[in-house]
């Protein structure tokens, strides 16, 4: 009922599981992952326990090929079962049992494992690892797991259709929020008629309203910029109470915080995605 893949990244940063599937909320039972231990993706007859178990044997020191082999050991079920596990290293284990529905699939290598079932055919897994291949390894995670996600929903994906996708990335100290959380990516879309490029246009989103800018790449607020930002706060219900600098700057600091973008705010500059933002809120292209 799903394809999916479990990757670390090339510098050993971060780990991830990203899935699809023609079943309600997906999200909600393949994927997990921890810092420095390791992703997993559970499918096919869901067995739910292999996340936490999984994680376990993991941050044991348990390398991805042996939790593998643990987890459906002893499983009187494990025909139909399919699991992928990166683990701490960057090593990579998969499992299709026999009896998951057709057609059913894995491939593994160096950082990463990609499995899938009900699919339309094993171009999907195929499509999946030449758009992960393809990618460059400094890329982030996120970016090149979703290229890998969607390659294989355009490929065809799980035979019956489309419906929900999700993706977890891992990294440490990786949440917007501050406190004990690792979780730098955590999407879901639980019920679409395109899943997968809904949860990319949501990455899209959190890397706007999510990420800490330090500035480097901003726009000075000057000159024909300034004035297009006034034009477009006052378009908005922001005017600034004149044309001077610091008025502008105020109102654009005001707007930023209720749009949850003062991350990217950075006084005298503003950022070219928050700007990108601030002209789709006025519903206006560029201006300059």
């Amino acid at each position: 009922m799903t394809f999916s893949i479990v990757a670390r990244s090339a510098d050993g940063a971060w780990w991830g599981s990203a899935v699809a599937s023609r079943c309600l909320a997906v999200g909600r039972a393949v994927p997990a992952a921890k810092v420095n231990v390791g992703a997993v993706a559970t499918q096919a007859k869901c067995n739910l326990t292999y996340r936490e178990r999984g994680l376990a044997l993991l941050s044991s020191g348990a390398s991805a090929e042996e939790v593998v082999r643990s987890l459906v050991k002893d499983d009187d079920q494990q025909q139909y079962r399919q699991l992928g596990v990166v683990d701490a290293m960057g090593r990579a284990s998969s499992h299709t049992g026999e009896d998951c529905n057709g057609w059913a699939g894995h491939a593994v290598g160096d950082g990463y494992a990609i499995q899938g079932n009900f699919l339309s055919g094993p171009g999907v897994i195929a499509a999946m690892e030449r758009a992960w291949l393809a990618t460059d390894e400094s890329d982030l995670l996120e970016r090149r797991m979703l290229a890998a996600l969607l390659a294989g929903d355009r490929a065809g994906g799980d035979r019956r259709g489309r419906q929900s996708s999700a993706i977890l990335i891992v990294t440490e100290e990786g949440a917007y929020e501050e406190g004990a959380s690792d979780e730098y990516t955590n999407l879901r879309v639980d019920d679409h008629h395109d899943p997968v490029l809904e949860l990319i246009r949501l990455s899209d989103i959190r890397a706007v309203h999510l990420v800490q800018s330090d500035g480097p790449g901003a726009i000075p607020l000057e000159g024909d910029v300034l004035g297009e930002v006034a034009m477009l706060l006052d378009r908005i219900g922001y005017p600034p109470e004149t044309s001077a600098e610091d008025a502008v700057i105020a109102a654009l600091e005001a707007w930023a915080i209720d749009e949850y973008l003062s991350g990217r705010f950075h006084g005298d500059s503003i950022d070219s995605e928050v700007l990108t933002v601030l002209r789709n809120r006025a519903g206006s292209g560029s201006l300059i």
